[in-house]
């Protein structure tokens, strides 16, 4: 079958378009299916998850361009060499240094605005999150204990500065056996 639009060339594109319930069928040839602009042959998706990071940094480096100075691009990761320009481009960090590299006071806003929060609230492993799962339950039974003596229930206040006392030995126990070995 020919191009419909140059009645040339061979028709190697169908394209099948509905427009307000109204279906309608076109068959072209490459050459004129790419000039109408109707199929992209690049196949390159238009938005990655790379691009979407880069949103983020970009409007943090903006909104931090009139306080701050510093350039943060000249920032560099001593170990894989990537800047934070790069990671801004390419959002995606080279090392598991560039973490340390770039330093919380860049990395948290961006974190915050996307996930919501820097900590980490997702499941973690049994066997090898003890220690996490430990300062979780600190977290929350500080907070209990704030509620407590607000609520001026002395009695479970105590209990439960007990078991933060507790939880706090173990984790210390476990953070010194961790560097014992």
């Amino acid at each position: 079958m020919l191009c419909q639009e140059c009645n040339q060339n061979e028709a190697s594109v169908h394209l099948t378009k509905i427009v307000n319930g109204m279906k309608t069928d076109v068959q072209l040839c490459e050459k004129c299916a790419m000039e109408k602009g109707e199929l992209d042959f690049t196949f390159e998706p238009k938005f990655s998850l790379q691009n979407f990071l880069a949103g983020f940094l970009n409007e943090a480096w903006a909104s931090k361009q009139g306080r701050d100075k510093t350039n943060p691009a000249r920032v560099q990761c001593p170990c894989c060499a990537l800047t934070f320009a790069q990671f801004s481009q390419i959002g995606r960090f080279g090392c598991s240094n560039c973490y340390l590299a770039f330093g919380d006071e860049k990395l948290k806003p961006m974190l915050r605005r996307i996930h919501g929060s820097v900590n980490h609230v997702g499941k973690v492993p049994r066997r090898t999150g003890g220690a996490t799962m430990i300062k979780r339950d600190l977290g929350k039974l500080r907070r209990q204990l704030q509620y407590y003596i607000r609520k001026e229930e002395y009695e479970k206040a105590a209990e439960t500065r007990d078991r933060i006392r507790s939880l706090e030995q173990d984790l210390k126990e476990r953070e010194e056996g961790a560097s014992d070995a």
